[in-house]
């Protein structure tokens, strides 16, 4: 049974780019997925409407025998075998890589072009500083980054983990001094994890009209409902996603999403990122796949608009 619905959602705009209502994250790309699987994922996920993907220079390096940058890789040999590199939307990062931290200029221009490299690109359509570096002022990451998008390397800017004062502060410099601006945010949020984001964060991205796109929007695999007390889940994640069950408000929240699941037939994780898809500022939740099963539940969220009623629920339950 199907509520009253508002209109499906439709392409978002982050600056100049266009991106479909969900971004499919790339970590478990080299990490949990290999190549092959990978490329169904991606296939599937494009053939499903989607065009955005997620990925970062540091991903891999936690697993044993990866450096970083196997999620790039990947990415890079699927848009050069299905030669679609034009019809996609890449975000990458850079800050985070071991050997490439921080976020100083020879970092970035070092950074970059290992990047592209990787990417099998000319161009990253988002470039993200993956982590804010505070020894660094915000002047030279910009300015560093500007270079980027006049040299064509880049096309829009973005920032990830960062402070409300430093994001309102490199803002302020982007406008006062003519160089490119941010004009995406990924921050930390989903239905367990609203205090990171929700404030002042997130009233500095409204004020300038920056858009969020949120990453761990299904906190490490919980708000899939697979995670219930008594059960065990066989993920490279599980110990991270089982600590939310130790918390009342975890299992409100899994209430709350059964409720409103069951009201649509609905999988438990697409009314998860339905709910954060529908908050103030958010563009495009983050959420990645590791096998094809996984990927139905995702896209769905496109097609699931929640009611004021629902919403609301959901919001209560995770205060």
């Amino acid at each position: 049974m199907t509520h009253a619905q508002s209109s499906a959602p439709t392409p978002k705009s982050l600056g100049s780019l266009s991106v479909s209502p969900l971004c499919l994250g790339g970590n478990v790309f080299g990490w949990t997925a290999d190549e092959a699987e990978s490329f169904a994922v991606l296939d599937a996920y494009v053939a499903g409407g989607g065009n955005f993907i997620d990925t970062a220079d540091a991903y891999s390096f936690w697993v044993p025998g990866n450096k970083g940058g196997e999620s790039e890789t990947v990415i890079g040999n699927w848009t050069a075998a299905r030669g679609n590199r034009d019809d996609v939307v890449i975000a990458t990062k850079v800050g985070a890589q071991t050997d490439l931290k921080g976020l100083s200029a020879a970092t970035i221009k070092t950074a970059v072009d290992l990047s592209l490299s990787r990417l099998r690109t000319d161009y990253i359509d988002l470039y993200y500083t993956h982590y804010d570096d505070e020894s660094v002022e915000v002047g030279e990451f910009l300015t560093a980054l500007d270079d980027l998008v006049r040299a064509g390397k880049v096309r829009e800017i973005a920032a990830s983990n960062i402070s409300a004062q430093r994001l309102q502060e490199s803002l302020d410099f982007s406008a006062r001094e003519g160089v490119a601006r941010y004009v995406a945010l990924q921050p930390h949020y989903n239905l367990v994890s609203r205090d990171t984001y929700e404030g002042e964060l997130a009233d500095v991205a409204a004020r300038n009209g920056i858009a969020a796109v949120p990453y761990y929007a299904l906190a490490s695999g919980f708000l899939t409902g697979k995670y219930r007390p008594g059960g065990n889940v066989d993920s490279a994640r599980t110990g991270k996603a089982a600590a939310y069950l130790e918390t009342d408000r975890g299992r409100r929240v899994l209430q709350a999403l059964d409720t409103v699941a069951a009201a649509h037939d609905a999988e438990v994780s697409t009314v998860a990122l339905a709910w954060l898809a529908a908050q103030p500022t958010v563009a495009a939740p983050i959420a990645s796949a590791r096998t094809l099963a996984q990927l139905p539940a995702l896209l769905a969220v496109t097609e699931l608009a929640l009611t004021d009623v629902e919403l609301a629920l959901l919001t209560e339950a995770s205060a």
